[in-house]
């Protein structure tokens, strides 16, 4: 099924291949510093991402600020760190939302659990509605936990 009219990605494709259209979806298994250089193009950023917070929604959207929090992992950041690097290496400001879907099950097998599967339409609808020219979207300023460790991250 092609996404935002691009055909979907290969198992061993990012996305990172083919930047250039209106809307350009990336999918990377870490956010690392190495992507500054590509975020700067953009307006607008999205990190689409799974959570295990038993006390956040199981669907969670949340707009996001730069801020300067500390990293849990060298390698990695969170969303506000990475737009506060952006912001301070490149001089630029893109708006920051962060969608989230509750992880249930981590059990050694390929797929959704059918709790987290029952989120992927609406998560789908929130992020469509973020990436066309004026969201409208419903989207909450992050909790305290989130802005200092982003989300915490899941399969």
């Amino acid at each position: 099924m092609p996404r935002l009219g691009l055909e979907p990605l290969a198992e061993d494709e990012t996305g990172l291949e083919g930047l250039g259209a209106a809307v350009d979806p990336v999918f990377v298994l870490q956010l690392g510093p190495e992507l500054l250089d590509v975020a700067v193009a953009y307006d607008r950023l999205l990190f689409v991402d799974a959570h295990v917070h038993p006390d956040s929604d199981d669907l969670y959207c949340a707009s996001i600020q730069p801020e300067y929090t500390t990293a849990a992992f060298t390698h990695h950041l969170n969303p506000a760190l990475f737009l506060a690097l952006l912001e301070a290496l490149y001089q630029r400001r893109p708006a920051g939302f962060v969608v989230s879907i509750r992880g249930h099950s981590f059990d050694f097998r390929r797929g959704l659990s059918d709790a987290t599967a029952a989120q992927v339409a609406p998560a789908v609808e929130q992020i469509l509605s973020l990436v066309t020219d004026e969201p409208d979207c419903q989207c909450t300023e992050a909790p305290p936990a989130w802005r200092a460790n982003g989300p915490r991250h899941s399969s």
